[in-house]
Parts: C-alpha cells; sequence; structure tokens
C-alpha cells in the first residue's frame, strides 16, 4: 500500500495517539487476545509459534495495551499463557488489562456458567495474576451483563470487593464492561473507574451516549467487536456489518481495507476511545495497527456516521 496515509512500512501505534488508562498513558491501538487461541468454532486451534510470533510483533510495533482474560482459552490453548510465554519479563511501558466475572466451563466451549460472586473475585484475580507471571494487575474489568443471575450480587458489591483487592495490593485500576451509563454512574460512586468496555461500532451505535458521558470524565472507552462480522452469528453477540458501500469508498479512496475503515471511525469517535482489535494473523495485525495512522476527512466521516446499523 501507498497513500498519504499508510505506507509500504506499518507504522508505529503511536501513530494513533495515547489516551491514559488509571496512571498509566497507552497507545490508542492496542491488541486484543481474544483471537490467539482461535474460536471455540474454528476447525483447530491456532498454530502456537504463530500467536507468539504475533504478540512479539505487537509489542515491536508500540503495542502497549494488550487486553486478555483467563477465560480466552480453548482445551489446548490460553490467552494469559502465550502472553506470558510470549512477552514476560513485560516493558515497562506495558499495560495489561484483563477481565473477571464470567465462569467458562472447562472444555473450552463458548457459554459462561453463572458468574462469579463478589467473594470469589479473588480467586478469578489470583488466577490471572498466576497465569501472567505478575505480583499484580494493571487494570482489572469488572464484565456485566446478561447471564448475571440474582445468586451473583450486585454491580455494588462486584465494584466493592475489587477495592479491596486493589487495597490489598492485587491490581492497580478498575474498570466496567457491557454495562449502560446508569451502571457506569453506580460504579463511579464507589471507585473511580479506569475504563468502560462495550461492544461498539460503525454498525453497533447503542452506547454513543456512553462514548460522550466517559468523554466528559476522562474515562478511556474501550470498544470490541468494533469490526462487526459479515456473516449474521459468525461471531455470537458482534455486530453486523452494513454500510459495505460507503466503507468501500472510502477504503478506495486511502487504498486500505474495510476493516480498517471501521477501526478508524471508532478511534475518531473521540480522543479517549481506544482500539483493541484481536487477531491471530500478522498480516492482519499489521494492517489493524496501520489504522491507527489513518485519518478520515471531515466529508468522510458523515458518510460513515450516516450508515443506518441493522435492525
Amino acid at each position: 500500500m501507498t497513500t498519504n496515509d499508510i505506507t509500504t512500512t506499518t507504522p508505529s501505534a503511536r501513530a494513533a495517539g495515547t489516551w491514559r488508562l488509571g496512571d498509566r498513558t497507552v497507545n490508542r491501538i492496542g491488541f486484543g487476545a481474544m483471537r490467539l487461541t482461535g474460536m471455540p468454532w474454528d476447525e483447530k486451534p491456532r498454530d502456537r509459534d504463530t500467536a507468539i510470533a504475533v504478540l512479539r510483533r505487537a509489542v515491536e510495533l508500540g503495542v502497549n495495551h494488550i487486553d486478555t482474560a483467563a477465560f480466552y482459552f480453548l482445551p489446548t490453548r490460553s490467552a494469559n499463557e502465550l502472553i506470558s510465554t510470549g512477552l514476560y519479563p513485560y516493558g515497562d511501558d506495558v499495560v495489561i488489562a484483563t477481565k473477571v466475572g464470567p465462569v467458562r466451563e472447562g472444555s473450552g466451549g463458548l457459554a459462561f456458567a453463572p458468574y462469579a460472586r463478589p467473594d470469589e473475585l479473588r480467586g478469578q484475580v489470583e488466577e490471572n495474576l498466576r497465569q501472567l507471571g505478575v505480583d499484580h494487575l494493571d487494570l482489572v474489568n469488572l464484565r456485566w451483563g446478561s447471564g448475571m443471575g440474582k445468586e451473583a450480587g450486585s454491580l455494588a458489591d462486584h465494584v466493592s470487593a475489587l477495592t479491596e483487592l486493589r487495597e490489598a495490593g492485587l491490581l492497580a485500576h478498575i474498570g466496567v464492561s457491557n454495562v449502560d451509563a446508569g451502571q457506569l454512574t453506580e460504579a463511579m460512586g464507589i471507585t473511580q473507574v479506569a475504563a468502560v468496555q462495550n461492544r461498539y461500532g460503525l454498525t453497533e451505535r447503542g452506547d454513543d451516549d456512553l462514548v460522550a458521558l466517559t468523554g466528559k470524565h476522562g474515562i478511556a472507552f474501550v470498544p470490541f467487536f468494533s469490526v462487526g462480522a459479515a456473516v449474521p452469528g459468525a461471531v455470537p453477540g458482534g455486530a453486523v456489518m452494513t454500510g459495505e458501500s460507503e466503507v468501500a469508498a472510502v477504503a478506495a479512496a486511502h487504498d486500505v481495507t474495510p476493516a480498517q475503515v471501521r477501526l478508524a471511525w471508532t478511534l475518531h469517535r473521540g480522543e479517549h476511545v481506544l482500539a483493541i482489535p484481536g487477531t491471530g494473523d500478522l498480516a492482519h495485525l499489521e494492517q489493524n495497527i496501520a489504522a491507527g495512522a489513518l485519518r478520515l476527512t471531515d466529508d468522510e466521516l458523515a458518510r460513515l456516521d450516516a450508515v443506518t446499523p441493522p435492525a
């Protein structure tokens, strides 16, 4: 590729600019580890050596925000284990964010068992510590939402439990995931919230209010599944792609891929918006990072903003 925005040499993740996660500064293009192992519906797991190479290449290209979870695993692969094998000892500027709350079945299937109770969060935090080989976690996101049973307790109880673990020195910062504006406000009434991680993208616009609210309070907004799924159901819970013609036109103007345009649009939503595209493929990794250097014009942004999300 040769354009004014992206050259034949993959730009650094620093080209996307920076934002804060708690007291740490990270480049706005990060890396999501969910796909490192392969997905449960794939025919076979990702090649282990390739996954490790992807992680190392991401850091070489300036990625210093890596999102993971102990429940990112297949029967023969674990994202946390791949991260610790490929990157430990971690660079001083590398921030690793993880998630707690859901309980995955041991077979590696996608379904979650009932969520952890507040008193069970310490065990989940300690499991992440062991797998990543660290004494404390930079950022722990409480994954909330669908699947919660009343027996699991309230969001306030869970956030309070994480604040106790922070006071015990097991983690530095707390975030929330899969929440609405009211739940974020509830969490902010208990502790300082460093990040909100929700499903959001060009064709998944239900959280526009949260983007504005987090920006108002200087909280990092970290969307997942922001590229969407080309085929309905290909990514359970992911957005279906619409606006293909609009995205394709913008992509052609910059000689980039439609996925890169979607990532760039997400970053244009606010300087506090971070991206964590995930992949187990080196070529896709470099395309994702290059998207952070893509600058869309006002006319292009208006054209993309007008794309109607799927019903």
